[in-house]
């Protein structure tokens, strides 16, 4: 199978304006390689551009855009199989992160990885999630 890059619509609901981030940073939102989809780090970005207020509300909004994309490939959050996520100020940010988290994501769970970092590519980003899905029956649609 070719690999297929998948494109967010500029008049995306989820992402609004902010769909432009992806050719300046010069990469895909994800990306279809045999039965999976490969997804990008997504950020806490209103469809306005600017972040979410605290670190539950950019997580929620990162999990929005990770949903969206999955959308797109008529998938569903079920379907995400691993899952890395970047953390500015870990410690502190935890329960705001876990609160979103537990709310959206549901059993049973992707694999995950948590990793604290110092920063991300904006200071008022506090959370970057990127993340695997797998096509059901590995048959990509």
């Amino acid at each position: 199978m070719p690999i297929h890059h998948v494109e967010v619509p500029d008049n995306s609901p989820v992402f609004g304006g902010t769909t432009s981030a992806f050719a300046r940073f010069g990469h895909a939102p994800a990306v279809r390689s045999h039965s999976h989809l490969f997804i990008s780090g997504q950020i806490g970005r209103r469809p306005d551009g600017v972040p979410g207020e605290t670190v539950e509300e950019q997580t929620e909004l990162a999990i929005r855009r990770l949903e969206e994309i999955l959308r797109l490939e008529n998938l569903d959050l079920g379907d995400l199989v691993d899952v890395t996520s970047y953390h500015v100020d870990i410690r502190e940010n935890m329960s705001g992160f876990l609160a979103a988290k537990q709310r959206l994501i549901k059993a049973p769970h992707p694999a995950w990885t948590i990793i604290g970092v110092s920063g991300l590519a904006n200071p008022e980003l506090l959370v970057e999630i990127q993340a695997t899905a797998a096509y059901p029956d590995g048959a990509a649609r």
